[in-house]
């Protein structure tokens, strides 16, 4: 009679714990939220005030507030976002590589890069713009004729310009920062890449007030959310955050804060941008 009585409380502990270990209160789910403890990992850039910045381990500009807040709207809390860094050059190997979930980055959508990752968005669309100083006539390329604009080494921004206008003269700098600091100097009249990036460096608290993005882009880069290829349920689940982020005046919000100082407007023609459908 006690070994029957022994028999029972053991097929009744592990009744117990089959049933914990099939969906009770150690599941991700149970922890709180739709991801629980997991981490989501999200390649931005460190390096591009207003946009992706490393501020000795806090982050800010506009990418990682898209970025924050689709996290949180596919259930990850801001304890929860590891932000890894991705060099436009990486982009496509951290993707692939399975190094980061997602990639929020200047990343433009392009057919050859789709071959290789899905993208959700756009969240953005970028043109090609100049950065002058405040107290400039030069309103776009047509007024560069015999000027000096840079951009960084190995850009095809600055070509674009020179290809049409050959009077430019072309000057060269590791990165935009180097670019806008030259200009400071006095040394170069324009600085040129996408108008929201050359926002975002005239923003920083040394430049504002200083310099002005004319405004006249001349170009479309629509910015998506990269994707590891196959990943159309999450782009679904991505694209909803975006309209969301747009609908409820974060997204406009955003924007503001990291540009302000700039003396900058969106384009209104393209933006707020509508995501388009996934795969």
């Amino acid at each position: 009679m006690q070994k029957t009585r022994y028999a029972a409380a053991a097929v009744a502990a592990v009744a117990a714990l089959t049933l914990s270990a099939c969906g009770g209160g150690d599941s991700a789910e149970s922890e709180g939220g739709e991801s629980g403890g997991e981490m989501v990992r999200i390649g931005i850039k460190f390096d591009q005030p207003g946009l992706g910045y490393d501020e000795g381990g806090t982050y800010s500009g506009f990418d990682v507030d898209v970025a924050k807040y689709v996290a949180n709207e596919l259930g990850f809390g801001e304890d929860q976002i590891e932000f890894v860094e991705a060099p436009s050059a990486n982009r496509e190997n951290l993707l692939s590589n399975n190094q980061v979930d997602m990639i929020f980055a200047t990343y433009s959508i392009t057919d050859t890069r789709k071959e290789t990752v899905d993208f959700g968005g756009p969240y953005f669309v970028a043109g090609q713009d100049l950065l002058v100083p405040t107290d400039s006539d030069i309103t776009g390329p047509e007024d560069l004729e015999g000027k000096n604009l840079c951009s960084v080494t190995g850009s095809t921004s600055a070509q674009k310009i020179k290809d049409q206008y050959p009077g430019v003269q072309l000057v060269e700098q590791p990165g935009y920062a180097e670019c806008v600091t030259a200009m400071g100097g006095g040394q170069i009249d324009a600085v040129t890449t996408d108008d929201i990036i050359l926002a975002g460096l005239a923003a920083q608290e040394a430049n504002a007030g200083k310099f002005k993005v004319v405004g006249n882009t001349f170009s479309e880069e629509n910015y998506g959310v990269g994707l590891p290829k196959g990943s159309t349920e999450r782009c679904e689940e991505v694209n909803a955050a975006i309209t969301k982020m747009i609908e409820d005046g974060a997204w406009e919000e955003a924007i503001t804060s990291n540009t302000e100082g700039a003396d900058y407007e969106f384009n209104a023609d393209l933006n707020p941008p509508t995501p388009a459908p996934c795969a």
